[in-house]
Formats: structure tokens, C-alpha cells, sequence
């Protein structure tokens, strides 16, 4: 389980969205969305298997229409990651999706439409033992809440939620999990933080329309960042107006940066100055591009000078300090070799690909002995 010593968890029910845990003692996980045209199959694969490259552990993928729904049996039978289905309006979409294999239903039972139309689709899912993800998106408050609240609050969405949840209780059926969404952070982190203290389920967690991939990833890590330092939150989407690779990234990255998830390459970089002794922007960008594929837990840290370099690289495991006339580098915070700049991201990059190695051989032998 990933975690952090600062932070403590939130006590939730869990719920299996395919073989994934989401909430309980699970570690948090990365969600993102597909924004193909989801009948146009192999580009929506495509993008899948870029999402999987990344590290996503959810998908979900909007399914409008039947036409939509057939597409969704030919992708859920060609990928391994957990797929949720999201369906509005026509409940008819929704038993067929829970008919081909969706892992989990992303419905609002509101605009589903009578209560047996909503009964019919927590049978299925009750039967097939598949979960439901219900949500409230500020923006689409019923009329009658917006009625009384007069404009979208943290009020409003609570009693929306509250809605959606005693409608389920009622038809005794408890494998979902919720989300309440804003683009405004303030109202997402008060009816968060409100309906926290009157379930147990587990939250989905993300600021809805954040924006831009600057702009969207400024006001998630804050909204997100500190939902999740309550200890609210058990799965995660970061919604960018950009490539949803990049919102896998900075949902990965926000959570290392909180000690909620370990996967993959810690890189700690200084800004860069004119004490610099090699260019470390270039070096930065061009290492996490090529260490991108990697998943195992490893920190790397790469300082251009003397001034904070030698701090940094004795708590990492490869660490680089930028000297003149060679760089020094560290391996598990002693000093180990020198080198040039001739060379540095190749040599960076094989340092660190001969940590992982090393790394997952132990862990072999650990699993091994067991």
C-alpha cells in the first residue's frame, strides 16, 4: 500500500473496479478519460494503450449511443485496464454495457429517468457485482436544487449526493462509489469535505473543467492536493483540456509528491542558474522522457552546482552535482564516480536503468524465498 506519514487516510468501504481496489487500505489510483470518438475503435485502443504506458490504472470511456455501446464489447475485449462506462439518460445504453463487461458504471441516477429504470440497472450491477460510480457536477444541478439554492453551491451538491445515495440504499444496493465536482476549488473542497463526514463510500476526486494543461494542472494540484491531505480521496482524475496522457502524469506526479503513490522515476531537479556547471533543463526534460517506461520506485536527483547538490544526491539513490571540471555522482548518497558533460543523459539514463535492474532482481529473490 502506498502511503504517506503526514497524511492519514480516510476510513471507506472498498469496492473492485475490475482488479482494482478503490478505497479501504487500497492506494489511491490514477484515473483518465478517453477523448476519441469511442465508435471509432482502434484509435480509442490507441489511446488506451498510450493511457496504460503512462500508468493509468482506470479508464473511462463515454458510451452516447448503442452504436457507442457495441464499440465499447469490441474495446473491453482487447484491453486488460479496468474500463468504466459512462452513460446519461438512456438507461438502455447502461444494462448493455453491464451486458459486455464494463468494470464500472459512471451513472446519475437523476437523469436516468423513473425508478424502475434506475432498478433495472442496480440489478444487473448488483447481479454481475459491478460497481457504480454516482457523481454531482455543479453544472448540472437538477431545476429544483437550483431552485432552493438559487445557483450551484457545496449545499446543493451534498443534497444532490445524499439524493443519489438514498435512492440506492433503498434499493439495497451499496457497491459505489461518489464523486463531487466544481470548476470552482472552494465549492469542491467544502461539499467534499461536508459529505465526508456522512458516508463511508469511497470518493472519486478531481476538479471538473480545471482547465488548459497549465492553468487545469495549477488549480487540480491545489483542489486535489488538499482534499488528499485530509485524507479524502481513494481514486483520482486530473480533467485537462489536453492529451489525457498528460492528466495521468500529473495525477501520478501529485501523488508522489504527497507520498500517496511510488511508481516510477522521483526526479528532483534545481531551477537552474549561472552556477550551473551543465545545461539541466535539457538534461531534466530529456530524462523524463526517456524514463517515462519505467515503474519501479526509484529517486534521482540532478542539481547543476555545488551549493545544494551534494544535500540533495546523498538522499537519492543516483544523484548528479554539477563541478567543474567533471560532475560528481552519487549512488545511495556516496560519492561514487565523476564525469563529463560529454555523454550525461546516456549516462544518466543507464545509471539509473542499472538501479531498476537491480531493484527488481530483489525483489525476485524476495518473492522467491517466500
Amino acid at each position: 500500500m502506498a502511503s504517506s506519514k503526514f497524511i492519514s487516510r480516510r476510513k471507506t468501504r472498498q469496492i473492485m473496479v475490475g482488479d482494482v481496489a478503490v478505497g479501504g487500505d487500497a492506494p489511491i489510483s490514477v484515473q483518465s478519460m478517453t477523448n476519441t470518438e469511442t465508435t471509432d475503435v482502434q484509435t480509442t485502443l490507441a489511446q488506451i494503450r498510450r493511457l496504460e504506458k503512462a500508468g493509468v490504472d482506470i479508464v473511462r470511456v463515454s458510451v452516447p449511443s448503442m452504436e457507442a455501446a457495441d464499440a465499447f464489447k469490441s474495446i473491453r475485449e482487447q484491453v486488460r485496464t479496468p474500463l468504466v462506462a459512462d452513460i446519461h439518460f438512456d438507461y438502455r445504453i447502461a444494462l448493455k454495457v453491464l451486458e459486455y463487461g464494463a468494470d464500472c458504471l459512471r451513472i446519475n441516477p437523476g437523469n436516468i429517468g423513473n425508478v424502475d429504470r434506475v432498478k433495472s440497472i442496480v440489478d444487473s450491477a448488483k447481479d454481475k457485482q459491478i460497481p457504480l460510480r454516482i457523481g454531482v457536477n455543479a453544472g448540472s444541478l437538477g431545476k429544483s436544487l437550483l431552485r432552493k439554492y438559487k445557483e450551484p453551491s457545496a449545499d446543493a451538491m451534498i443534497e444532490s449526493a445524499l439524493t443519489q445515495i438514498d435512492t440506492l440504499d433503498k434499493l439495497d444496493f451499496h457497491n459505489f462509489k461518489i464523486s463531487l465536482k466544481a470548476s470552482e476549488i472552494f465549492m469542491t473542497l467544502q461539499a467534499c469535505r461536508g459529505l465526508a463526514q456522512q458516508v463511508d463510500q469511497p470518493f472519486h476526486l478531481g476538479i471538473t473543467e480545471a482547465g488548459g494543461m497549465r492553468s487545469g494542472t495549477v488549480k487540480s494540484a491545489v483542489g486535489l492536493g488538499s482534499l488528499l491531505m485530509d485524507g479524502i480521496g481513494d481514486t483520482i482524475r486530473v480533467s485537462l483540456a489536453s492529451d489525457p496522457v498528460e492528466e495521468v502524469k500529473v495525477g501520478s506526479d501529485l501523488l508522489k509528491s504527497l507520498g500517496l503513490r511510488h511508481r516510477g522515476v522521483n526526479l528532483v531537479a534545481c531551477p537552474s542558474c549561472s552556477r550551473q556547471n551543465f545545461d539541466v533543463i535539457s538534461v531534466v526534460n530529456e530524462l523524463e522522457t526517456r524514463l517515462e517506461d519505467i515503474v519501479t520506485p526509484v529517486d534521482v536527483a540532478i542539481i547543476g552546482c555545488i551549493v545544494n547538490g551534494p544535500g540533495e544526491a546523498k538522499i537519492a539513490e543516483v544523484g548528479l552535482t554539477g563541478a567543474s571540471p567533471k560532475n560528481l555522482v552519487y549512488v545511495d548518497g556516496v560519492p561514487n564516480h565523476k564525469i563529463t558533460n560529454a555523454n550525461l543523459v546516456d549516462d544518466l539514463e543507464a545509471m539509473v536503468r542499472k538501479r531498476v535492474e537491480s531493484k527488481e532482481a530483489a525483489d525476485k529473490d524476495i518473492i522467491a524465498t517466500d
